[in-house]
């Protein structure tokens, strides 16, 4: 896959649904500064890599005054990257160091690698544990065949996003929450994303009848269509955060006659073994009961 496919492939992904900031006009606590600068990093994306000032204003609304003093107040900080000669802007190491201590805390990512790997070779599938990022699920772990994806295409990879309502691990993701939990959730859905739950909400209903039968639900191709997944939830880890994992191929990846049946018949079941096998040896959360 050369660069313009990659692209391609990526500006065809779901956007992250954005913060809406009339919702908090009026709220004294709200830092509506600080919400435009982390709002500025989230412009950028796997096919974005390099933005502009210019670019930052089209995507964010935001008056181009307004986006310089933001750009040079993360450049200074070490967020952002300027290049003088483009005159745009990449992400910087800072964010690394920020995100580590949350991905310290997640102790189930290394419980988790030797299955997960061991599932994506058995498979020839990519394997990735996510926790929720608004109304996306975003990757913390990802494991990948010996074979095949790297070589075809675009990888699973950490800190990759993918929307609650239409993918796998998204509605896992849900499945996984006590009821109260996951109306609030599908009510915040139905409202800060309209066009996603217009799109999907009759398979998601389906994904979560289906996850409450088997323990997984399988996604033929409603997000992205040269890929199928099939998603199972963990459920709470130590620290509150909620997990949930899928398994996912590329449709010309697989052998002839393999589809979304044999992920229900096979890979559902072995990605919920797996997560079994992760809930036994690990500890329970606060305020829950092992299963």
């Amino acid at each position: 896959m050369d660069r313009q496919d990659r692209e391609r492939y990526f500006r065809n992904q779901p956007r992250r649904v954005p913060l809406r900031y009339a919702e908090y006009a009026g709220d004294k606590q709200f830092a509506t500064t600080l919400a435009r600068g982390i709002e500025l990093l989230r412009c950028f994306s796997a096919a974005d890599t390099e933005l502009s000032n210019a670019d930052f204003a089209a995507r964010t609304g935001l008056p181009r005054p307004t986006v310089s003093r933001l750009t040079y107040t993360l450049t200074v900080l070490g967020y952002l990257r300027h290049d003088p000669r483009s005159g745009r802007y990449a992400l910087d190491s800072a964010l690394i160091s920020v995100t580590y201590p949350l991905m310290a805390s997640l102790t189930l990512r290394q419980q988790a690698r030797p299955l997960m790997d061991e599932l994506a070779e058995a498979t020839g599938g990519q394997v990735a544990m996510g926790i929720r990022d608004r109304l996306n699920v975003v990757l913390v772990e990802a494991s990948r065949p010996p074979a095949g994806w790297l070589a075809r295409g675009p990888t699973a990879d950490v800190g990759l996003t993918l929307p609650i309502a239409g993918s796998s691990i998204g509605r896992a993701y849900l499945a996984g929450l006590d009821p109260a939990a996951r109306e609030t959730l599908l009510n915040e859905l139905r409202v800060k994303a309209p066009d996603d739950w217009a799109q999907f909400e009759t398979g998601l209903r389906g994904a979560l009848r289906e996850h409450a039968r088997h323990g997984y639900c399988v996604v033929d191709g409603t997000l992205v269509s040269e890929v199928l997944s099939v998603g199972a939830s963990f459920g709470p880890v130590p620290g509150g955060q909620h997990v949930a994992f899928n398994c996912a191929f590329r449709r010309d990846m697989l052998p002839p006659g393999r589809g979304a049946s044999w992920l229900r018949s096979d890979v559902g079941p072995r990605l919920a073994a797996m997560v079994r096998r992760l809930r036994e040896a690990s500890p329970p959360a606060a305020g829950t009961r092992s299963r």
